[in-house]
């Protein structure tokens, strides 16, 4: 990468870092980065879409609240999908087959006719993927771009209007931040992901684009202040929400020279989970047993806990769990007079007023809280759930996902041919890079050579830098 001649360089660069949990923009004029707004009080949007049953779209936040009341005490009740109708006859020689001769055809029992709307969280995950190119909301295919655009074209508003505060300056270029791999199967999934985020920053008026992977920007972000870094090897590492990724660079006479990049699937998502699975499930009714009389016999079983679990884990899709299948048994279950009773009246009321959103924010504010103190207390007032966790207790939770991430660091370096003491400097950033555990696994394998960078805003600043100067061959 080098940067343009100085003639080259616009006047203000914009960096737009579209994240699969959440996203920010900002802007930098050649000495001070701005974070711009995206919502009332907040720099950080959740990288969401709602759309209703008027096909109206609602980003963000709001389309957060919007999905979780509309579904709070609703009960869902699958149809069979009508896909029109077909002879069971050509007919006979006296003719044609008659209306008598015709079945409906039916598609497998998944419409919810009393949906109020469909929220879309974590899209960016389906980008490389060419068997997700269009999805099916109320009868209409929609485009994966199409369910892309009105999150950035919400954030090239607030663009725009920041600018309008203090100018008429027209917003039609940025610097996209990408992951290094982008989450998929096929060989081609980079080719193909980056095409339709291309395709959905045009439709939201961003026709000048620049790309720059998230890593490399946070790095850019972070040595733009610092010019005596020089001739030697940077490590960026970006843990974020969704996805871990890596960056080897070397920075000479200003210009960066990206040695290796990597990318995995590992993020904050997957940690929430895992909290969610071992605290939480315990609480709602999982590993009890379940009595009950069947044909006369007394049958003793363990309660089917397994049927429900995909479910309460994505919470956008959790309220499917309002569904006759899912509560009967919930209802038998907690009118029991055991002490696995008032387990189970937990998860009725999660199911009925649709908590799982609640549940993940009180896990992300225990998580936090560990990264910070040795013990926290994981506090859902909704469910009356309070649980108090040692910070090595929830290390070894997490054990599995910690070796995934040390698995990644040697493979960083092994694919760059280099080992832990080539490394002049490693840039901490995301924030998942925030748990205590894993700076200590950086510390330990980069003695003394490990900084922290804006762990949520780096990338957006670097992206603006990035467009700012031109770089080019990102």
């Amino acid at each position: 990468m080098r940067k343009q001649n100085s003639s080259e360089k616009l006047t203000v660069g914009i960096g737009i870092d579209f994240g699969t949990s959440n996203s920010a923009a900002a802007i930098f004029n050649g000495k001070t980065v701005t974070m711009i707004s995206l919502s009332e009080d907040s720099s950080i949007m959740p990288s969401a879409n709602y759309v209703d049953q008027d096909y109206l779209t609602t980003v963000g936040q709001p389309a957060i609240e919007e999905y979780i009341n509309g579904n709070r005490g609703r009960t869902v009740e699958l149809s069979a999908e009508y896909l029109g109708e077909a002879r069971t006859s050509a007919g006979n020689n006296d003719g044609p087959a008659g209306d008598g001769d015709t079945n409906k055809i039916y598609g497998q029992a998944f419409n919810d006719a009393g949906l109020p709307g469909r929220l879309f969280r974590g899209t960016k995950r389906l980008l490389g993927s060419k068997q997700n190119d269009r999805i099916l909301i109320f009868n209409r295919p929609f485009r994966l771009v199409a369910l892309i655009t009105p999150i950035l074209v919400g954030i090239k508003a607030a663009l725009q209007n920041h600018f309008q505060i203090s100018s008429t300056y027209h917003v039609n270029h940025a610097c996209i931040g990408h992951p290094v791999h982008f989450e998929g199967y096929q060989e081609e999934r980079n080719t193909t992901a980056m095409e339709r985020l291309s395709e959905a920053y045009r439709h939201s008026g961003i026709e000048h684009q620049r790309f720059c992977p998230e890593p490399t920007a946070a790095a850019i972000s972070y040595l733009d202040s610092l010019p005596h870094i020089q001739n030697q090897r940077i490590l960026t590492v970006d843990f974020g929400g969704g996805t871990l990724d890596f960056c080897i660079l070397n920075r000479t006479d200003n210009n960066f020279n990206v040695e290796a990049t990597h990318g995995i699937a590992l993020g904050g998502d997957r940690i929430d989970q895992c909290i969610f699975r071992e605290l939480v499930f315990p609480l709602l009714g999982k590993g009890e047993r379940w009595r009950r009389i069947v044909d006369g016999l007394l049958v003793d079983t363990l309660f089917p806990f397994g049927d429900f679990e995909d479910l309460l884990l994505n919470w956008p899709v959790s309220y499917m769990l309002n569904q006759n299948k899912y509560s009967a048994p919930v209802i038998e279950r907690m009118t029991d007079s055991d002490e696995g009773a008032v387990k189970f009246r937990r998860l009725y009321d999660l199911i009925k007023q649709n908590y799982s959103y609640q549940v993940f924010e009180a896990i992300r504010s225990f998580k936090a809280q560990l990264s910070v103190d040795l013990s926290a207390v994981l506090d859902i007032p909704e469910l009356d759930i309070k649980v108090e966790l040692e910070r090595w207790e929830f290390e070894m939770m997490i054990s599995d996902l910690l070796f995934e991430f040390e698995e990644a660091i040697r493979h960083i370096l092994v694919i760059s041919d280099l080992n832990a003491n080539d490394i002049g400097l490693v840039i901490r950033t995301g924030g998942s890079s925030l748990i205590p555990a894993v700076k200590d696994i950086l510390d330990n394998q980069f003695k003394g050579k490990v900084v922290e960078h804006d762990p949520f805003t780096s990338v957006a600043a670097g992206l603006a830098m990035a467009d700012y100067y031109g770089y080019d061959q990102l």
